[in-house]
């Protein structure tokens, strides 16, 4: 198993995401992608999300992609809000390791980061050491 620390760059291959920064958080059930916006639709009779993403902030280049909607669920955010979200399934590259997650996209962008890794993504997988930050390094090796 990988030990990674409380926040690390990952890639989110298949939406074109080569390096984002994200908050490793075991006290969060679902993972979470700040999306810029997201567009519904329908693909032969399946629902679909059309998003855009910002990897590095708000400044950040602006990375469009879409993925089949697997679920739409009830989140609480850490304010204690509840919404429905969308959620998508997809490739995280942690490293030199990737596995499929479920994540959900959302409106992060009063937050530090762009993205939230939380436990079911890292079940059986990965180690978390809250001493540690940015095992990895920096975005280069989440590219590779």
């Amino acid at each position: 198993m990988r030990t990674i620390g409380w926040r690390e760059w990952l890639a989110l291959p298949e939406f074109g995401v080569r390096a984002i920064k994200a908050k490793v958080d075991s006290g969060a059930r679902s993972s979470a992608l700040h999306v810029v916006w997201q567009y519904r639709e329908t693909l032969d009779g399946a629902p679909w999300v059309r998003f855009a993403v910002q990897s590095n902030g708000i400044d950040s280049a602006t990375v469009e992609s879409a993925g089949a909607i697997v679920d739409e669920r009830n989140v609480t955010d850490s304010g204690g809000h509840t919404t429905v979200r969308p959620f998508v399934r997809t490739l995280v590259r942690i490293g030199s390791d990737q596995w499929p997650i479920e994540i959900n996209l959302c409106d992060r962008r009063h937050m530090r980061f762009p993205m939230l890794l939380g436990r079911t993504a890292m079940l059986g997988r990965l180690l978390v050491d809250p001493a540690l930050s940015f095992t990895l390094g920096g975005t280069e090796e989440a590219e590779s």
